[in-house]
């Protein structure tokens, strides 16, 4: 129902006022009881939801309610599938309802600029679409069941190293094409009720009071509509983070920040009527809570355990399985080795940690698979909290595989190696670990290695392995899904959402990353991830977008629905998929754009579509992708816009971004002109180049060439040199060079009849 809010608002004193702008406590926003205004509560996710039991720490991380753990976001990207999240954000609401909650905290869309960022495993991608289409969907399950999210961290929070006070330095195209792109499409998409800010600064001012961001971009540029909330402890300046559209302050700052907001109304260094807009757009979505609270609520926690497997088995990527030595034998004698498979690392450490409702054993699911415990034997092989290696559990390890026809070896990072708060210092997994694999397998040549971790680690033992599963931190029902993917009941479908290096160095941000003291520059720029590697043309361990599977897929019939397009226009792309293997089995069609050639540095293609398609044995599907101009486009930062250039564009379809199995191009007519202003020192080339002047310029120099010209047999060859000369040669230099062909007088003439053009192409 529609409320007056002036008329509420108008009701408060200005306390009250600046009092709904802060928490009530450290989950509670404020009510106001003689209006009848209620306090609702938020709480962490995104995986799940961490409620806090009455009595328990403040913090709730050591005793919160039980809850479905999904896997972490960077196992849920890489599934790649839009319905799949979404149905677990619909599972998320439904406790949330259940737990009288009326913001989830989450989801992350946060970029992975680099694989030692402590947090990777709560954010998506590497790639700004896959990130936001992730992001989208999960908002759009939580909120279809009347809970709110709150997307984060608002923006460019790309490492944990001293978060609360570092300063990410990055130009605006990087910014606008790579770090908000995450951002952009989730909000336009999916309106998440709130959007979180967060702790670091962005080019000098701190996120929680930069109006640039969180305005003039998200509110006014992107038409968000819910309120902005600071990451907890976040505000620097209360009264600054207000006036530049923080609507709320959390957790409880006690009164203190009230008083400030208070003060500087007072002073008159705050509008009042700004204060009421905040006021406003945080009423608003308290009583959306309201409106959309089910009475009684409760969820089927056996039917979200059941929706988390699925969501495990989705999310799993095959890197390896050579001589297909997986799917396993349920008659196999089997070796099963490691501390995590006893003891799993199902989720990621900070905020986000979850006390699952249940929480699957490992060896139990296998030893299920096999119908009879007899034939799986356990060896712990490695201690979780050391790097040291103790002899005795590694030789009970080699002895039961050396036993067994097949060994299959539990690895991964410890809770210790990388959390929420700090980062990661190298990629490598505990030394340990990396001795038993290597003993393990000059005992038993058929090892599989199951890795649970939330971001990448290099893997120089990955020749002593004959199959590796990805499985990242899986969730509560991450051993019933290992063992379906493990003995071929379900088959891998997931692909990286994210490159895995052979080595740290290999990485683009490795020369920069950490920054000095708080300054941490982004020097490179929007080559992040495949951007760089394939680029730079620099190998990679696995590629973004790589993934097995049990079957084979065959692409072909790749048509566009036309060759030559308007950036104004949409291009509609197909491509048939086909199962030739014998399994049913899922694949992941990726579609790729790149510039042929641009007078802008760009990457040789980026992610611009994606679609994952359900297959049984022979069987063959049509998959479509609807490509607009921001599939064309780069942020031009002169026009404070995105712009094509007029070229060739090569449509690139994938089964990884180093796999292109398909490709096609579309010439692509720009409307968008790159001038606002011809000037003297304008190019000709570039004028050219812009649809709104290129008439003119070529009537110009039809009408004769500026330069004179050759003669005879040598005429084309002057004609070809000439025109790469005058290129980029700036309009004035046609006097000097043109032997009394063109005066100045022409010349203003020329930029008048240029800038006439300009004025009608920019619309003014």
């Amino acid at each position: 129902m529609e409320r007056d809010w002036i008329r509420l608002i108008s009701r408060m004193t200005l306390e009250e006022k600046a009092g709904m702008c802060s928490g009530l406590d450290f989950w509670r926003l404020k009510g106001i009881e003689r209006l009848g205004i209620p306090s609702v509560m938020v709480t962490d996710g995104p995986h799940g939801l961490r409620k806090q039991k009455e009595g328990a720490d403040h913090l709730g991380l050591f005793d919160s309610v039980p809850a479905t753990c999904f896997p972490s976001a960077a196992g849920v990207a890489a599934s790649w599938d839009r319905e799949l999240i979404e149905q677990m954000g619909q599972a998320l609401g439904e406790e949330c309802q259940a737990e009288d909650v009326a913001i989830l905290l989450g989801p992350g869309a946060n970029i992975k600029r680099s694989p030692l960022c402590g947090r990777n495993f709560e954010y998506f991608s590497e790639d700004p679409y896959l990130s936001s289409e992730m992001a989208a969907h999960h908002i759009l399950g939580v909120q279809s069941q009347g809970v709110g999210t709150s997307l984060k961290h608002f923006a460019a929070n790309n490492q944990e190293h001293r978060r609360m006070t570092s300063d990410s330095v990055v130009d605006e195209r990087t910014l606008r094409e790579i770090y908000l792109a995450s951002f952009e499409g989730a909000v336009k998409k999916a309106q998440p009720w709130t959007v979180m800010c967060a702790y670091n600064k962005v080019n000098g001012t701190f996120a929680s009071e930069n109006e640039y961001l969180l305005t003039d971009i998200l509110k006014e540029e992107w038409g968000h509509e819910g309120f902005v909330v600071s990451d907890w402890g976040a505000v620097n300046e209360r009264a600054d983070g207000l006036a530049a559209g923080l609507e709320l302050e959390m957790p409880s700052s006690g009164g203190a920040g009230d008083r400030k907001i208070v003060e500087a109304v007072r002073a008159g260094l705050l509008p009042e009527e700004k204060l009421d807009r905040a006021v406003e757009r945080i009423l608003r979505i308290i009583y959306k809570a309201v409106d959309n609270k089910k009475p009684n609520a409760t969820y089927d926690s056996e039917a979200h355990h059941r929706l988390a497997r699925a969501i495990a088995r989705e999310s799993m990527v095959l890197l390896k399985n050579e001589d297909n030595l997986l799917p396993l034998s349920k008659d196999s004698r089997i070796a099963v080795i490691g501390a995590l498979a006893a003891t799993p690392r199902f989720q990621g450490g900070g905020s986000s940690h979850i006390k699952p409702a249940k929480l699957d054993d490992i060896r139990e699911e296998i030893a299920k698979k096999t119908g009879s415990e007899a034939r799986i034997l356990y060896a712990q092989g490695y201690n979780l909290d050391s790097d040291e290696s103790d002899a005795r559990q590694v030789r009970e390890a080699i002895r039961i595989a050396s036993e067994s026809d097949v060994a299959v070896l539990f690895v991964g990072l410890p809770d210790r190696c990388e959390s929420e708060g700090y980062d990661r210092t190298h990629l490598r997994l505990p030394a340990n670990q990396i001795e038993l694999i290597q003993a393990i397998a000059a005992e038993q040549p058929n090892l599989a290695v199951v890795l649970s971790n939330g971001s990448p680690v290099e893997m120089p033992w990955i020749g002593s392995a004959k199959a590796v599963l990805e499985a990242y931190l899986g969730g509560q029902a991450l051993g019933g899904a290992i063992a379906d993917l493990l003995f071929g009941d379900a088959n891998p479908c997931g692909k990286l959402a994210e490159t895995f290096p052979k080595r740290l160095e290999d990485n683009p941000s490795s020369l920069f990353y950490f920054g000095e003291g708080d300054r941490a520059e982004y020097r490179e720029g929007i080559f992040v991830g495949y951007r760089y590697y394939d680029t730079k043309k620099i190998e990679p361990l696995f590629p973004f977008g790589h993934g097995l599977s049990y079957t084979t897929f065959e692409y072909a019939e790749l048509s566009i629905s036309k060759k030559e397009m308007r950036d104004d226009e949409t291009l509609d792309v197909q491509v048939t998929v086909k199962n030739t293997g014998d399994r049913a089995g899922k694949e992941i069609v990726q579609l790729y754009v790149g510039d042929v050639e641009s007078t802008a540095i760009r990457p040789v293609k980026e992610l611009k579509g994606f679609a994952k398609a359900e297959l049984a044995p022979g069987e063959r599907k049509t998959v479509t992708f609807s490509l607009d101009k921001r599939s064309f486009a780069y942020y031009d930062v002169e026009l404070n816009d995105w712009r094509v250039e007029t070229g060739e564009f090569e449509i690139m379809i994938g089964k990884s971004s180093r796999d292109i199995v398909l490709t096609d191009t579309v010439r692509v007519e720009s409307t968008t002109t790159a001038w606002k202003k011809a000037t003297r020192n304008s190019t000709v080339g570039d004028l050219l180049a812009d649809p709104a002047t290129r008439p003119i310029m070529a009537r110009i120099l039809k009408e004769g060439n500026p330069l004179g010209g050759g003669s005879g047999e040598d005429a084309e060859g002057f004609a070809d040199m000439m025109e790469a000369i005058v290129k980029y040669m700036p309009l004035r230099a046609l006097i000097s060079f043109g032997g009394g062909s063109m005066s100045e007088e022409q010349l203003d003439r020329i930029l008048e009849q240029l800038n006439e053009e300009l004025t009608r192409g920019n619309g003014e």
